[in-house]
């Protein structure tokens, strides 16, 4: 399926390297963000108060987090539990101030804003909880790093593998350095997010690997530099298709799915956005820059162009 069909290649490459020099200054700055300010972990992190209050009738969760926040406590995660009268609540950990207390003095709050609000459970997140989820999500990170790798290498070549990688680290990285440099909150849906949008951009580089593939069997009188511009350019209409459908379901994420899913479609919303970028421009580019070759990926040779027993030959991409 198709919207459109470009004739001519476009010459992605002949502006790669000017495309790279922005990603590697993007990237840098993203690196200074994550180290000069950190990410702002969330409770699930650093540990902290959650209570599970319900409700007569169906809760108003702006009204819960408005009531919360004029106590002075700042991210605050407000969700629905279960059931549209069941809330969950999140609080961070207050110097000086108990859990009980803490839970004690929200509860009166609420209360005071809806008498039908009822407390079912309170409980501690200690932050040595918060340590094992952040050695465990690395751990998941690591194994997907790993996994797609190996993937590329057996089905592709190690050129290939290293230059998908790089890109996709690259998306990472800058997903983290926007939530550093603007301070917004990390949890374990916006962590979910980044370990989608690996998966996600190694797709949109595996999809442009595979027609370079299928290019150098069926044009062997094009060069590299060639083969990779008419590989990008056969591919633009099915990526339009494919990213502009994703893009409008997280999009409407952000729009309407309040305050739980913002920062959930805010990591995806970036990371789509540069895993488009870094499949084109990075990754292709860096298998160029490594010297990916016909003979890299053609076992045994193919045929040749204009051979009028490939019904393929003389086909325009």
């Amino acid at each position: 399926m198709e919207f459109f069909r470009i004739r001519r290649d476009i010459p992605f490459m002949r502006h790669a390297l000017v495309f790279n020099l922005v990603s590697l200054v993007t990237f840098l700055a993203a690196v200074f963000f994550l180290f000069s300010r950190g990410l702002h972990l969330s409770v699930e992190f650093t540990g902290g108060t959650l209570m599970e209050v319900s409700y007569t009738q169906t809760a108003d969760l702006n009204a819960v987090r408005s009531t919360v926040e004029k106590l002075g406590l700042s991210d605050v995660l407000v969700q629905n539990f279960g059931t549209t009268h069941d809330v969950l609540i999140r609080l961070p950990v207050q110097k000086g101030v108990s859990s009980a207390q803490q839970s004690e003095h929200v509860m009166s709050a609420l209360k005071a804003a809806d008498a039908g609000a009822s407390l079912r459970r309170t409980e501690f997140v200690g932050p040595q909880v918060g340590d094992e989820l952040a050695t465990d999500g690395l751990k998941a990170l690591a194994s997907v790093v790993i996994g797609i790798m190996l993937y590329l290498a057996i089905r592709f070549e190690w050129k290939f593998a290293v230059a998908a990688i790089i890109a996709n680290l690259h998306d990472v990285v800058i997903i983290l350095g926007f939530f550093a440099f603007f301070q917004w909150e990390f949890s374990l849906p916006v962590l979910a997010a980044v370990l989608a949008v690996l998966g996600y951009s190694v797709n949109e580089s595996v999809v442009i690997f595979d027609r370079i593939r299928e290019n150098f069997r069926r044009y062997r009188k094009m060069n590299t530099v060639q083969i990779i511009d008419s590989s990008i350019t056969s591919t633009i209409s099915r990526t339009i298709i494919t990213h502009g459908c994703t893009q409008l379901m997280v999009l409407s994420m952000l729009l309407f799915g309040g305050a739980t899913l913002h920062y959930f479609a805010l990591a995806l919303t970036i990371g789509i956005l540069f895993g488009i970028y870094s499949s084109v421009f990075v990754a292709a580019a860096i298998a160029m820059w490594l010297g990916i070759q016909r003979e890299d990926l053609i076992k045994g040779g193919g045929k040749k162009e204009g051979d009028p027993n490939d019904p393929n030959a003389g086909a325009t991409v």
